[in-house]
């Protein structure tokens, strides 16, 4: 059977729906249970609520399938793959900061096609499938179209870079700095709304390092959508196992890429 991202794309947004509705009621919750993993981040009974929904919803909705997710690992083994983050930017949940959100993705072939991004605490959520657009559906707004912005000179770039210490961990901090140098704004706004402002033409460039699928697969066809670019810290496109990524709004990738390049 041949499916049309279309269709995909309102699979992944009644998902992102139900999503919503889990996390944003145990947002603040004063009997939040939070527990820490292995690798020491944090999980709480919304994320794996989340991710169970999901999975659930998509065992009818596309049995065929196989699943992604951060909490519960990989189940089957189609080339059409459901990425699934069910609360990005967990930490932010826990503290009381609104720049958190559930990721689902459809990966085809290795290449990331539908991509939702959904912010409840912000009113925002933003959409993607290959050829069909990206889209922000703010909250009580028609949906707008969304296109990156059109500077083409770093001086008058916006940067998001997110964690000083994970550029440095992986020896990257001298290359950020110097880059920082030469821009016009740095800010570190955090987690998905750095890639989500890029595909907005609000922000120029966005990058971090330590990611996992989960945390790429969704931003990628929302910000090629919009007319942007996505790569990891090393220009290789379509690189959901890698520990970083780049995203810009296409003008400025390359000369980013240059100055990020390892010395």
């Amino acid at each position: 059977m041949t499916l049309d991202l279309a269709d995909d794309l309102a699979v992944a947004l009644v998902l992102a729906a139900e999503a919503d509705l889990i996390s944003i009621d145990r947002y603040r919750a004063q009997d939040l249970d939070v527990q820490l993993k292995p690798d020491r981040s944090q999980v709480t009974d919304a994320d794996t609520r989340v991710e169970k929904v999901i999975r659930e919803h998509l065992a009818r909705a596309r049995p065929d399938d196989s699943i992604l997710g951060e909490e519960f690992g990989t189940q089957g083994s189609s080339n059409r793959q459901w990425i699934i983050d069910p609360i990005d930017g967990t930490s932010n949940f826990v503290r009381g900061v609104p720049i958190w959100g559930a990721l689902i993705a459809l990966v085809v072939d290795g290449v990331p096609e539908v991509g939702v991004v959904s912010a409840p605490a912000l009113g925002r959520r933003w959409y993607a499938a290959t050829g069909h657009g990206a889209w922000l559906q703010q909250e009580g707004q028609e949906p707008r179209r969304l296109h990156v912005s059109g500077i083409a000179d770093l001086a008058e770039a916006s940067l998001s870079y997110n964690s000083l210490q994970l550029w440095d961990s992986y020896g990257r901090l001298d290359q950020l700095v110097d880059l920082s140098r030469v821009v016009s704004r740095t800010r570190a706004y955090g987690d998905l709304w750095s890639y989500m402002l890029v595909a907005e033409g609000a922000v120029d460039i966005a990058g971090e390092f330590d990611l996992k699928p989960w945390d790429i697969a969704a931003l990628v066809p929302i910000v090629r959508e919009a007319g942007g670019r996505v790569t990891d810290a090393d220009g290789t496109e379509n690189a959901l196992d890698t520990r970083s990524i780049l995203a810009t709004n296409g003008l400025l990738h390359d000369a980013v890429l240059e100055r990020l390049r390892s010395r």
